[in-house]
């Protein structure tokens, strides 16, 4: 079974539990189903959860879990697969920009392969698959109309009524989850991006805690960007000969190797202009990298979480009781 099958039934499952994950579905006329996952509807926890497993075709165990920030427990999201170059790069990595007319998503998910988006990953990692069937997940404010299913099917050769899309904004619970949820592939993103052949990755592990809501959708953009660059910590295991050379690539790995460490990310994109090209891009990965590499029997680790930098990112306030307890 390809990847977009495997989405498209974490999709149809999603819909039978549509009621009790906060959701809501609609048909366009071009027969493209569109479930909200928080743009109108109110979605949550659960509905981030579905988002993430269709990001990675359900190649990997996504489950909430607990995070400790300076004595406040938040929720936090831990992921784990053994297809790591195919659930997180093949698959979830955000690396299309969806434009129709005045609409704009970033689309992540199983149809990226479809549309080949981006060429150069797929013939690094040897990875192609044509399917009858596509499945995505966009990153907006708006919900997709007609125009924008049929702009994506057309990109992914198959039929508008073959298309499902589930779309949530970064300020939404379920957008919150979705993209603390990318830390493995944020970790292998990086790799990526430093010439790192990542396909000798055989499986990655990793947490993050999920961001609250804290403030408009830029702010959000910033606060979940900060959960994995301060508070991701990813594992990894590897067949890597030398050791060397990937002692070198691990201590470049972690965001802390950038010069825009040290400081919440909307502090350091108001900076800059609200200009990505400004920013550092190296900050862009997990606090803390451990990797096991399998033939030597080694374990190194590289990077540093910042529960401070997170506090303050979080807006975590605590209210003074006073002398009033009773």
């Amino acid at each position: 079974m390809g990847i977009n099958e495997m989405g498209f039934e974490v999709f149809e499952e999603m819909l039978d539990y549509g009621d009790e994950l906060n959701i809501e579905v609609h048909e366009l006329e071009n027969g493209a189903i569109v479930a909200d996952a928080g743009v109108k509807a109110q979605g949550g926890y659960g509905a981030g959860i579905y988002l993430s497993r269709i990001c990675m075709a359900d190649l990997a165990e996504v489950q909430l879990t607990p995070f400790d920030i300076n004595g406040v427990l938040l929720p936090g999201i831990q992921v784990a697969t053994d297809h790591p170059a195919i659930s997180c790069m093949a698959s979830q990595c955000a690396m299309w920009q969806i434009k129709s007319d005045k609409y704009f998503a970033m689309g992540s998910g199983p149809a990226r392969v479809l549309a080949r988006k981006t060429r150069e990953l797929y013939d690094k990692i040897g990875f192609e698959e044509f399917s009858d069937v596509g499945v995505i997940v966009l990153e907006s404010n708006k919900l997709p109309d007609e125009k924008v299913a049929a702009f994506i099917a057309e990109t992914c050769s198959i039929d508008p009524a073959d298309l499902r899309i589930a779309c949530a904004p970064t300020d939404s619970v379920a957008g919150l989850v979705q993209v603390s949820a990318r830390v493995v592939e944020t970790g292998l993103h990086k790799l990526f991006t430093m010439g790192f052949d990542i396909n000798t990755i055989k499986s990655g592990w990793g947490r993050a805690p999920i961001s609250p809501i804290t403030g408009d959708a830029t702010m959000c953009m910033g606060s979940s960007n900060d959960a994995i660059i301060y508070g991701g910590e990813t594992y990894y295991t590897l067949d890597y000969e030398n050791l060397e050379e990937l002692g070198q690539h691990l201590k470049g790995m972690p965001s802390q190797a950038s010069r825009d460490w040290g400081a919440p990310f909307y502090k350091t994109f108001k900076a800059a202009g609200f200009d990505f090209f400004k920013v550092d891009h190296n900050v862009f990965a997990p606090a803390k990298v451990v990797m096991n590499e399998m033939r030597s029997r080694s374990t190194f680790v590289s990077g540093n979480v910042n529960l401070d930098v997170l506090a303050e990112s979080f807006n975590l306030q605590k209210l003074d009781l006073g002398d009033d307890r009773r």
